[in-house]
């Protein structure tokens, strides 16, 4: 962390300005070597400055530079961005400029990950960071900002100074036995705060799994055998012609996808390949990468022809979606009906057609329905976001209730405070105060250059 890291911020294009980023022990010094304008090193903190970056006097682009100084940065660092004219090659030519002149170029989040060593923001936020910039729908954009205010943070902090006071209290209990009363407040104290702090830790759990959604949405295959109108109703849900449709059986070969918003939450619609015995090379490839979506969608729409018959496959795919939650389509209901399912308990049946796709509308509504979408308030709800948050929350519950059952079963409390200080360990992993440096390198890879 004593070197300069420098990457470009935009992205790479046509467009109005491309940001260069650097932060480091002089970078400002190093950007001002390649300046023409101000003295860079002598202008106030937080001032934008103009000028020219120069190569040996040759003029590379005419810029606007941000000089903040640390502390008050991003990164706790000097910090420095300079605001180039957007195009490929001149971002090109200042960043090759400033790695040939000592910046190294910064690895996928390294500037976030600078902010959290430093102190300024802590794990919780940073992730909330790499949310924020990954939102597709407005009630995600509201949920990342809420984490990154901190409130989060400030719960869980606050759980780790109540079991460090009763640490506190046990230590004194230990110190002088003699002292009954203090004991009997400090067991009341235990049972009162680790009953409080499992139902809370409880609740935000179980809020954090119910509104998941917001954030990654809700995948959704659309399946069922060739030629049932699969692509014409993921077409009719996009509002576009995405996937080809024709009268020729097994026309889709691969996967075809798009994106719509429904009541704030992003589903993400696959069109799955005609699923069937078929001796078809291709075409089989594509039926087993069917079958594999099926397993790892949220919601399955399984489409039948109402003018045909069950089919083998039919029954096959049936009995695949036991498990599952699922939407039946029964598509083409202006022809003539040959279609039983009366032997069959499929769930949530609606009934489209080929001409209007008259259905459209309610299979939305069920959609809805199925997954409580309306019950979904942007509203403040302190949540964890991140699979890691929630699996560290999880582990804490059966170790309070060890805490518990050990206060009411008359476990020595020096015993207890054994528990009480690995909830306390596991819920400062989720703020990011004890970590591995394998974890923090998986974490931050995952967000963009120059964040």
């Amino acid at each position: 962390m004593n070197d300069i890291i420098v990457a470009i911020s935009t992205s790479l294009g046509k467009g109005a300005i491309s940001i260069i980023r650097l932060s480091g022990e002089g970078c400002i010094q190093l950007v001002n070597n390649h300046f023409k304008g101000k003295n860079l090193t002598k202008v106030d903190s937080h001032t934008i400055n103009y000028g020219y970056i120069i190569d040996n006097s040759k003029i590379i682009d005419q810029v606007l530079i941000s000089v903040m100084k640390a502390p008050k940065t991003y990164t706790r660092e000097d910090v420095v961005e300079i605001n180039c004219h957007g195009g490929i090659a001149a971002t090109n030519k200042i960043l090759e400029l400033m790695i040939l002149n000592g910046a190294r170029l910064a690895e996928p989040g390294e500037f976030t990950k600078r902010a959290f060593l430093n102190g300024r923001i802590d794990l919780v936020e940073a992730e909330a960071v790499m949310d924020l910039i990954n939102s597709k729908t407005e009630k995600a954009r509201i949920q990342s900002v809420n984490q990154l205010e901190g409130r989060l943070t400030n719960i869980i902090r606050k759980f780790r100074q109540e079991l460090l006071e009763l640490l506190a209290n046990i230590e004194v209990n230990i110190d002088y036995p003699e002292y009954e009363d203090i004991e009997v407040v400090t067991i009341d104290n235990i049972k009162d705060k680790v009953k409080e702090m499992n139902t809370s830790l409880n609740n935000i759990i179980k809020e954090s799994e119910n509104r998941k959604i917001i954030k990654d949405g809700i995948n959704v295959a659309i399946v069922g055998r060739p030629n049932v109108g699969k692509s014409s109703i993921l077409n009719k849900l996009l509002g576009e012609n995405k996937a080809i449709v024709t009268d020729i059986a097994g026309t889709t070969r691969d996967i075809v996808e798009g994106s719509i918003t429904l009541n704030g939450i992003e589903l993400n619609f696959i069109d799955t390949a005609g699923i069937r015995n078929t001796e078809d090379v291709v075409e089989k490839y594509g039926v087993e990468k069917s079958i594999e979506e099926i397993n790892k969608a949220d919601l399955v729409i399984f489409v039948l022809n109402n003018n045909e018959e069950l089919t083998n496959d039919d029954i096959e795919l049936i009995n695949k979606l036991k498990n599952k939650k699922y939407i039946t389509v029964i598509n083409k209901k202006d022809l003539e009906q040959k279609l039983d399912i009366s032997k069959y308990e499929l769930n949530n049946v609606i009934y489209t057609d080929t001409i209007s796709m008259d259905g459209i509308e309610s299979l939305k509504d069920k959609i809805i329905e199925l997954f409580n979408l309306e019950e979904i308030e942007q509203n403040d709800v302190d949540i964890f976001t991140s699979t890691r948050q929630i699996t560290l929350a999880k582990e804490c519950l059966p170790i309070l209730k060890d805490v518990e059952e050990g206060v009411i079963n008359n476990v020595p409390v020096d015993m207890v405070s054994i528990d009480i200080k690995r909830i306390w360990t596991l819920l400062g992993e989720i703020l990011g105060e004890n970590y591995s440096e394998e974890l923090i390198d998986q974490l931050f890879s995952q967000f963009c250059l120059g964040k």
